[in-house]
């Protein structure tokens, strides 16, 4: 019998958290998917993994067997996927960066830069992320380095450096009636429809509608958003507001989209992170020390 590690994953992350919904959250899916997975892994095993109750999952006795065993058995597997996929980048001397939205902005072709410079013979390839992956690509091993904006879900299980901030604006439609002001306070966006990354993202997405700086006032969502090119066309037809970096307004100017300044919320968080196995590899540290450098000089 074969089992994805794709189930196996789920069920350590309901196993250590015990909740789905926290689960989740930091697996970056939707609760009824995660349930889902579940009950594929016990089908498959034929054994009932949790108890299920309004307090929680509570592993079975054939459920806390298989919790002490997966984490080891990923770890290796992970451990695997690492040393395999660092060999084919090392052999092609091809470090992988993966980025969201504009990275980090225009400091990043001097990043670039710098990095050729002081590793010669390599070459940075750029990845761009889906906003489904606040991580970059780095929690599937898809990236060795990511330049991607804090907060965000499983961010303490990797290493991060924080670059800089930049305010954060709002996006609003041209014709929206607060596109007259020259700053718009927050309070007067409470109970706009968000247009928003995926709910799986849990705090990626909190963030972004500033979930924790409304003092108690619900959220209202707009549609759900993968990609910065469905993100622009939601705003600009009309379906809702969104939350976006300063730099938005210069790396995704649209006719139809107006960027103004937002007072009463906090800045947007810079930062370049890897994964704590790489600690010792000199080429991811020498992307990080880029990094630094190139915001120091800027």
């Amino acid at each position: 019998m074969d089992v994805d590690t794709r189930l196996l994953r789920t069920f350590a992350a309901v196993a250590e958290d015990g909740s789905l919904t926290r689960a989740a959250e930091r697996l970056y899916v939707s609760q009824p998917a995660l349930t889902k997975q579940i009950r594929q892994l016990e089908s498959l095993l034929g054994v009932p993994l949790f108890v299920r109750s309004r307090a929680g999952m509570a592993l079975t006795v054939a459920g806390r067997s298989l919790a002490a065993r997966v984490p080891g058995l990923l770890a290796d597997w992970d451990a695997v996927l690492r040393e395999t996929r660092g060999a084919a980048s090392r052999a092609e001397r091809v470090l992988r960066v993966g980025f969201l939205a504009s990275a980090a902005n225009e400091a990043t072709p001097g990043i670039v830069a710098g990095f050729t410079a002081r590793q010669p013979g390599w070459r940075v390839e750029m990845r761009h992320t889906a906003w489904s992956d606040p991580t970059a690509g780095l929690a599937a091993g898809e990236a060795d380095v990511a330049l991607l904006r804090l907060p965000f879900p499983g961010q303490d299980r990797l290493r991060v450096a924080e670059l800089f901030t930049e305010p954060r604006w709002v996006a609003l439609p041209s014709a929206h009636p607060l596109a007259a002001l020259e700053v718009v306070p927050f309070r007067e966006l409470w109970d706009e429809p968000f247009v928003a990354a995926p709910a799986g993202t849990g705090r990626w997405r909190d963030y972004w509608v500033a979930a924790d700086e409304r003092e108690g006032h619900p959220v209202r969502f707009g549609p759900d958003v993968e990609h910065p090119d469905d993100w622009l066309s939601a705003i600009a037809n009309g379906y809702g507001v969104a939350l976006a970096p300063e730099s938005t307004a210069r790396f995704y100017a649209r006719p139809g989209i107006a960027y103004r300044p937002v007072t009463g919320v906090s800045p947007s968080r810079i930062a370049v992170a890897w994964s704590p196995a790489d600690d010792g590899n000199p080429v991811v540290r020498a992307f990080v020390e880029c990094c630094l450098d190139a915001v120091a000089e800027g």
